[in-house]
């Protein structure tokens, strides 16, 4: 195990995305909610695939796009999470590890094969996902590796590993292990119907063990059950030390245990393209900047720069080196 220290390590599921352009017929046809994700067994990704348009495969999942970001801003990153002993597995662990990454979990000898996220982006941008989990969804708590732990300044979780309870029990650990050396963990909600979902436990977790919290508008207003952002907002402060949430268009808010709310712009591309990894690129910005010691506007700023870059273009990792772009706008 390497003994370098990480900016941000992400625990997540493994998935390798495969990216198509689609109209709404096909969304209808498979009852998928456009913007949303809903999980799927293999049949159900078989029949989804057999209509969609020529696709590209990238290795994806929410915090290992995050993790990619961070090495595009020139930081250290890691990641954990499962995947089989197959062709998609290796695509996904070539992709990271091209890029920089640290990831050496075990992958899956027997039982299912790798997930896969069927993304279908409609003209309007936006990105419809139905996930067949696969081997992602067998992380467990021999997964992670406590002294991978103690190397991250953060240690950042998807929410989406809530709806398994092995994944579940591996966040717990890991928690225990970043806050008794001294170290922050993150969490993103993922999805509004997560947070539905998995509403009590959530609020119990999230409040007892999680120091920066990512949410977009529809995962604040499900977590605080109203249908007003501003009063989101306000119900946000006092969760835990730190809640970022993202309103598109309209940028982010930061909200502090302690001080005054920050206020983020957004910064819009020059035409956007696909709105897929939006929230992972701004995670990764925001986690990034925090783990290097920035204000909140500054990394926020990072956060919202990171997201510019990934919906100007097809596909969640970005295109061009986000370190760069950072050093130009003066926010590295």
């Amino acid at each position: 195990m390497p003994d370098h220290k990480l900016d941000v390590l992400g625990v997540g599921n493994a998935i390798v995305d495969v990216l198509a352009k689609a109209d709404d017929t096909l969304l209808k046809t498979h009852d998928i909610p456009k913007g949303g994700m809903i999980l799927i067994d293999e049949e159900q990704a078989t029949k989804i695939y057999a209509d969609m348009a020529a696709a590209v495969e990238i290795s994806g999942g929410s915090a290992a796009n995050s993790i990619a970001c961070v090495a595009s801003l020139g930081g250290k990153g890691g990641f954990v999470g499962k995947v089989a002993d197959d062709a998609l597995g290796e695509v996904f662990r070539h992709d990271l590890r091209a890029m920089g990454v640290e990831f050496d979990t075990k992958p899956m000898p027997d039982g299912p094969g790798t997930g896969r996220c069927l993304v279908n982006v409609t003209p309007d941008a936006q990105r419809s996902m139905s996930t067949y989990l696969g081997a992602a969804g067998f992380v467990t708590p021999d997964d992670i590796d406590p002294a991978q732990i103690k190397r991250a300044e953060i240690t950042f979780f998807e929410g989406y590993l809530f709806e398994q309870p092995d994944a579940r029990d591996g966040f717990l650990h890991a928690c225990e292990v970043a806050r008794d050396n001294g170290k922050r963990t993150a969490l993103t909600l993922s999805d509004a119907s997560v947070v539905e979902r998995q509403f009590e436990v959530l609020h119990d977790f999230i409040g007892a063990r999680v120091d920066i919290l990512l949410a977009n508008e529809d995962e604040a207003k499900a977590l605080f059950e109203t249908d007003d952002i501003d009063a989101a907002i306000e119900k946000a402060r006092g969760l835990c030390p730190l809640t970022a949430i993202t309103m598109s268009e309209k940028g982010s808010v930061l909200i502090p245990l302690d001080g005054d709310t920050v206020k983020v712009d957004a910064i819009g591309p020059d035409q956007l393209q696909d709105t897929t990894g939006a929230g992972d690129a701004y995670a990764a910005g925001l986690l990034f900047g925090l783990a290097k010691g920035a204000d909140l506007a500054k990394a926020g700023g990072l956060g919202s720069l990171c997201a510019s870059e990934v919906i100007s273009h097809f596909g969640a990792r970005p295109a061009q080196s986000l370190k760069a772009l950072a050093s130009n706008a003066g926010l590295l």
